[in-house]
């Protein structure tokens, strides 16, 4: 199922098709099209991965042969996901795709003239090509994503963790960009426990969660690192800044509104800093902050507190 757009103007994608083909049988010159052959070896090309990415390489590199100078972007926001392939132009089309009424994100296709009707019925060939293989990524992609989740908190788990640092940290040597982290811990989250019962302590876990992804960046990362911990990985952060965001993180909790019942409790947690120093491990940075963060415990909770620079 497709729906086309060109100049902010949906069409339907079955009427469309219709009046392309009327236009075709009475038109005397054909174009160059997606022969079967092309269409075939992007079948076979599809097959041969689960990565979205990669799909769309391969659809973009067989519609080259109709539109040689064609660029697209995809975006599918359920899991996202954003790919842009090729440089944007004046000219283009949008699809909004779905399969067996599962949305499949969207579509957009450039180009550096405007797109007649043969080319556009030779793309939504093509198009319809990529409905399966795309539907079958997408549902790789969410069993991944689900794999790297904590199901509590809907933040990523220790696995997740592990390769972001593993790759922040290459990047950080690579460019030289400051990496740091912060490994929180929620105060006296037993006696919460305890006294109120562990869904009360699982809506404060979730609670809190949901207050440390409203204050940080896009490109701020959160994990649970197993019970009450979360550590947080903050790209292109040196040490200063590293402490003014844990220093907002530990007030904004302070101040949280957090309801048991009709009862508000308050919450605290104790926090610690630490920046990548080149060629430590992602092992050596993570004991570093959890160094720090017990020397915030041992100074009395509800406080911050950053490992030695070098």
């Amino acid at each position: 199922m497709l729906a086309d757009k060109q100049n902010n103007t949906t069409v339907d994608i079955g009427t469309a098709r219709a009046r392309r083909l009327d236009i075709s049988v009475n038109e005397t010159f054909s174009p160059p099209r997606l022969n079967l052959f092309s269409l075939d070896n992007l079948a076979a090309r599809l097959q041969t991965s689960l990565e979205i990415d990669r799909l769309w390489k391969f659809f973009l590199d067989e519609i080259h042969h109709v539109i040689p100078s064609c660029a697209l972007s995809y975006r599918h926001a359920d899991t996202d996901f954003h790919l842009q392939l090729g440089e944007t132009t004046k000219f283009d089309m949008s699809y909004s795709l779905s399969n067996q009424g599962d949305c499949l994100g969207e579509l957009r296709v450039f180009n550096h003239a405007p797109f007649c009707e043969w080319t556009l019925s030779e793309l939504e060939r093509a198009i319809d090509c990529m409905l399966f293989p795309v539907r079958n990524a997408l549902l790789y992609r969410r069993a991944i994503q689900a794999s790297l989740k904590d199901p509590l908190t809907g933040t990523g788990n220790r696995a997740a963790l592990e390769q972001s640092l593993t790759r922040e940290a290459e990047l950080s040597r690579r460019h030289g960009q400051a990496l740091s982290v912060i490994m929180l811990d929620m105060d006296y989250f037993k006696n919460l426990n305890d006294r109120y019962g562990h869904q009360a302590g699982d809506a404060a876990l979730r609670a809190t969660a949901l207050l440390l992804k409203e204050q940080l960046r896009n490109v701020d990362m959160v994990f649970r690192f197993g019970g009450e911990e979360f550590v947080l990985v903050l790209s292109s952060t040196g040490p200063e800044a590293a402490a003014i965001v844990a220093e907002r993180i530990r007030a904004a909790i302070q101040n949280l509104f957090f309801l048991i019942g009709e009862k508000q409790v308050r919450l605290s947690a104790s926090l610690g800093c630490a920046t990548y120093r080149p060629y430590e491990s992602h092992e050596e940075l993570l004991l570093r902050a959890d160094q720090a963060l017990y020397q915030a415990k041992r100074d009395g909770r509800n406080r911050i507190r950053a490992a030695a620079a070098v």
